[in-house]
C-alpha cells in the first residue's frame, strides 16, 4: 500500500422478502442501502500495528496482524477478520492508523455488524502486501466465515452478500450460496429505528429451533415433506397435529416462502405495480408479526403511522424483537419520515446503494 490515505466503506441492508428464511435455506430478496460504515486509513512508516479508533462507540484497539489472533470476546470480528485472511495467505508488513465511523443504526436489524466485517475485510485486502483482489462473492463468503462460522453462531449469508455486492439481490441460501442482481429500480424507501434494543443472536436461535423442531415433527407425519416444494395446502392437515407454536412457526415460513416467490415474479415483470409490492410487504410483515412473533407494539404503532401517511407497505427489518423497520412510500417519503418520528422513532430516506468499495 502506498502512503496515500484512502477510505473504504460498506453498506447496511434491508431485507425486502425472506426475513427469517435464509438460515433455513430458503431464498431472500434484499437490498443494500446508503447507510454506510467507513474507515479512513493512513499508512504508517514504522511498525506493522493496526491502530483503530472507533469514536462512535468510544473504543480504541491495537491489532498485530502478523500474529494469529486470540479472541477477546465471542463476537471479536476485527480480530477474526485478520485470522480469516491470514489463512488465505495475506501478509501485513506495514501498519496503519484507522478511524472507523458509521451512520448505520447499530444492533437494529440493518446489518451493521456484517457491514463492519465486509468493510474491514476489504480494508485488510487493500493493505496486504501483495494486496488481495477477491471478487465480491468471495468477499461475502469470507465475511460469513468471519462473523458466523468463526464463532459458531446462527445466521445465513444475506447480510454479507448485500454488503459486498450492493444493489437489489435475489439470494439462493442453499450452500454453496449464490446471489443474483435484480435489475430493478426501487425508490421510495424510508428506514426507521424503533430505538428498542433487540437480541439478534437469541431471537435467531429461538425461532430457528422452533422451526427446525416443527419441520422434524412434520416429517414424522408427512415423510415426503420438503420445505422448498411442498405446498402449504398439502401440509395443513399434518400441521394440525404439531404443538401449536411449532405449527405456527412452520406455517408462517411456508407462507413467507410463497410470498418471496410472488415478489420475485413481480419484480421481474415490466411495469410492475408499486401497490402490489406494498401489499406483498405487508403480507410478509403479518407473518413475521403473528407467526414468528418478532414485531413489537411500538413497531406496529410506527408502521400504522407510516401507512396513514401514505406508505404503500412496510415491514419489520432484521431478526426483530425491536430495532428497525422500513416503509415503501414512493412520493410520500417526507411525510412518512415525519410519521415515523411522531410515533417515537428515528427515520431517514434511503436509497439502494453499491457494495463495499475503496473510495
Amino acid at each position: 500500500m502506498s502512503s496515500t490515505d484512502f477510505v473504504v466503506s460498506a453498506p447496511g441492508r434491508i431485507c425486502l422478502f425472506g426475513e427469517h428464511q435464509d438460515y433455513l435455506g430458503l431464498p431472500v430478496i434484499a437490498a443494500a442501502i446508503n447507510r454506510r460504515i467507513r474507515a479512513e486509513v493512513r499508512s504508517l512508516s514504522d511498525g506493522n500495528l493496526l491502530k483503530l479508533d472507533m469514536p462512535d462507540i468510544n473504543e480504541q484497539m491495537v491489532i498485530d496482524p502478523s500474529q494469529e489472533q486470540r479472541y477477546a470476546h465471542s463476537r471479536d470480528y476485527l480480530r477474526a477478520g485478520v485470522n480469516v485472511l491470514r489463512r488465505e495467505g495475506a501478509v501485513f508488513p506495514r501498519g496503519a492508523d484507522i478511524r472507523i465511523t458509521s451512520n448505520i443504526p447499530m444492533q437494529a436489524g440493518v446489518s451493521s455488524s456484517s457491514a463492519l466485517v465486509i468493510m474491514w475485510l476489504r480494508l485488510l485486502c487493500q493493505i496486504a502486501d501483495p494486496p488481495l483482489h477477491p471478487d465480491p462473492e468471495t468477499l461475502a463468503r469470507w465475511g460469513h466465515r468471519t462473523e458466523v462460522l468463526e464463532f459458531h453462531e446462527p445466521g445465513g449469508m444475506m447480510d454479507h452478500f448485500c454488503a459486498a455486492l450492493g444493489g437489489v439481490l435475489y439470494i439462493d441460501t442453499i450452500p454453496p450460496y449464490h446471489a443474483t442482481r435484480l435489475p430493478v429500480q426501487l425508490s421510495g424507501l424510508v428506514l426507521a429505528d424503533s430505538k428498542q434494543p433487540k437480541a439478534t443472536v437469541e431471537v435467531l436461535a429461538s425461532r430457528r429451533q422452533d422451526v427446525t423442531e416443527g419441520i422434524a415433527l412434520l416429517k414424522e407425519k408427512m415423510p415426503h415433506f420438503d420445505l422448498h416444494t411442498t405446498p402449504l395446502e398439502e401440509a395443513e392437515e399434518a400441521l394440525k397435529h404439531l404443538p401449536e407454536r411449532n405449527a405456527r412457526r412452520v406455517r408462517a415460513n411456508l407462507i413467507n416462502r410463497d410470498i418471496t416467490r410472488r415478489a420475485l415474479q413481480l419484480l421481474q415483470t415490466d411495469g410492475w405495480s408499486p401497490q402490489s409490492l406494498g401489499d406483498l410487504l405487508l403480507a410478509h410483515h403479518a407473518q413475521l408479526r403473528d407467526g414468528l412473533e418478532v414485531s413489537t407494539p411500538k413497531i406496529e404503532k410506527m408502521l400504522e403511522a407510516a401507512l396513514r401517511a401514505g406508505a404503500l407497505g412496510g415491514k419489520v427489518n432484521g431478526s426483530g424483537g425491536g430495532g428497525c423497520l422500513f416503509a415503501y412510500a414512493p412520493g410520500r417519503e417526507e411525510e412518512v419520515v415525519e410519521a415515523f418520528k411522531s410515533a417515537g422513532g428515528d427515520a431517514w430516506r434511503v436509497r439502494v446503494d453499491t457494495g463495499a468499495a475503496v473510495e
